[in-house]
């Protein structure tokens, strides 16, 4: 199994478990920021979806810690 990072950029729509691979966070970290409504979904049926847009719209919304 290869831990080397993929980027995913020509993908349209992410799952949890790729958007929290392309994030750097943890499975349930992407869930909760999910329910929290931190970020941006897409619903069809059960399943879940990521916009690269919303992916891009979180980061850019982060705040950098002040040392």
């Amino acid at each position: 199994m290869s831990t080397a990072i993929e980027p995913i950029t020509d993908q349209l729509l992410y799952t949890p478990e790729e958007a929290a691979r392309v994030l750097r966070f943890g499975r349930s970290t992407v869930y909760e920021l999910m329910a929290e409504g931190s970020l941006r979904y897409v619903k069809r049926g059960r399943s879940r979806r990521i916009r690269r847009s919303d992916l891009e719209a979180f980061v850019n919304g982060l705040e950098p810690v002040a040392a």
